[in-house]
C-alpha cells in the first residue's frame, strides 16, 4: 500500500518534522522565550516560598505557585500547537491520499518531535523556578519536579494535537479545548480538595490529568517532610489530611502522567 516500510515512513515523516520545526521560530523560539519569561516572573512573586512551611498558607502558597505554573505554560503549549498542527494537517490529508504514509508515520513524527523541545522547555523552566522558589535541593526533589513538569507540558501539547484532529480546524479546536480548562481547573484538587469535593463529582478527580500534575508535585516536595507546623502537625500528615495526597503513591501518581501523555499522543493518528 505505501512506497516505504513503515520504519521507513516514520524515519521519513520525523525528518521532515525536524525540518518544519527548525525552520518555524515563530513557534519554537518565541515558546523558549516565553518560557524564560514566565519563570522569572513566577520566580521572583513567589521567591522563596518553598523552605515556608510552618503555616498552612505558606504550604498553599507553595503548592498554588507550582499548580499556577504549570497550568499556565501547559495552556500555552496547548493553544500554540494547535494552529501548527493545522497546518501540517493539510499537508498530510494530501500525502496520504497519495499513498506516501499512514496516519501513525504521520502521528510519530510529530509526537517524537515534541519530546526534544519539550524537554528543553521543562528544563528552563525547572531549574530557574525551583532555585528562584528555594525547594528543597535533593536530587530525588529535584528531578521529580522536571518530571512532572516535563510530561505536563507535553500532554497538554499532545492534547492540544489531539483537538485539531478531532474538529474540523483550529479555530474549533481552541473553543473545544478552551472548555476544558475550566472544568481541569475546578477539578485539579487544589482550590476545592478531592475529600470534600461530593462524592458523586469526585470520580472526575480521577480522571482529570491536571489533578494528577498536581498531586505530583505535591507529594514529591512535601510529601516526606514530616516537620510540625505551628498547631503542631506535621507536614506530611497535613497534606494527606487535607489533600488526600499520600507520598507513597508518588510512583503510581508518575505512571498516570506519563499514561495521559501517551493516550493523547496516540489519540492524534486516531482521529486525524
Amino acid at each position: 500500500m505505501y512506497p516505504l516500510s513503515f520504519f521507513k515512513q516514520c524515519l521519513a515523516c520525523l525528518w521532515k518534522q525536524n525540518l518544519s520545526y527548525w525552520r518555524n521560530p515563530a513557534y519554537n523560539a518565541v515558546r523558549f522565550i516565553f518560557t524564560t519569561a514566565i519563570a522569572l516572573l513566577f520566580g521572583t512573586i513567589f521567591w522563596d516560598l518553598g523552605r515556608k512551611v510552618e503555616k498552612p498558607q505558606d504550604l498553599f502558597n507553595a503548592m498554588g505557585s507550582m499548580y499556577g505554573a504549570a497550568l499556565f505554560i501547559g495552556f500555552v503549549n496547548c493553544s500554540s500547537v494547535q494552529p501548527v498542527v493545522a497546518v501540517e494537517r493539510t499537508v498530510f490529508y494530501r500525502e496520504r491520499a497519495a499513498g506516501l504514509y499512514s496516519a501513525f508515520s504521520y502521528a510519530f513524527g510529530q509526537v517524537v518531535i515534541e519530546l526534544p523541545y519539550g524537554l528543553i522547555q521543562a528544563s528552563i523552566y525547572g531549574i530557574i523556578v525551583y532555585a528562584m522558589i528555594g525547594f528543597e535541593w535533593t536530587a530525588a526533589k529535584f528531578f521529580w519536579y522536571l518530571f512532572f513538569m516535563y510530561f505536563t507540558l507535553l500532554y497538554f501539547t499532545f492534547y492540544g494535537m489531539m483537538t485539531v484532529g478531532v474538529t474540523p480546524n483550529y479555530f474549533i479546536a481552541t473553543i473545544v479545548s478552551s472548555a476544558f480548562y475550566s472544568i481541569w481547573n475546578l477539578f485539579s484538587g487544589l482550590f476545592v480538595p478531592r475529600p470534600k469535593i461530593p462524592i458523586w463529582w469526585r470520580w472526575y478527580c480521577w480522571i482529570c490529568p491536571v489533578s494528577w500534575t498536581l498531586y505530583g508535585l505535591i507529594v514529591s516536595q512535601f510529601g516526606d517532610i514530616t516537620t510540625p507546623m505551628e498547631d503542631g502537625t506535621p507536614v506530611n500528615v497535613f497534606v494527606e489530611d487535607y489533600y488526600g495526597f499520600k507520598h507513597s503513591w508518588v510512583g503510581i501518581v508518575a505512571t498516570v502522567v506519563v499514561a495521559f501523555t501517551v493516550f493523547f499522543a496516540f489519540c492524534l493518528p486516531l482521529l486525524s
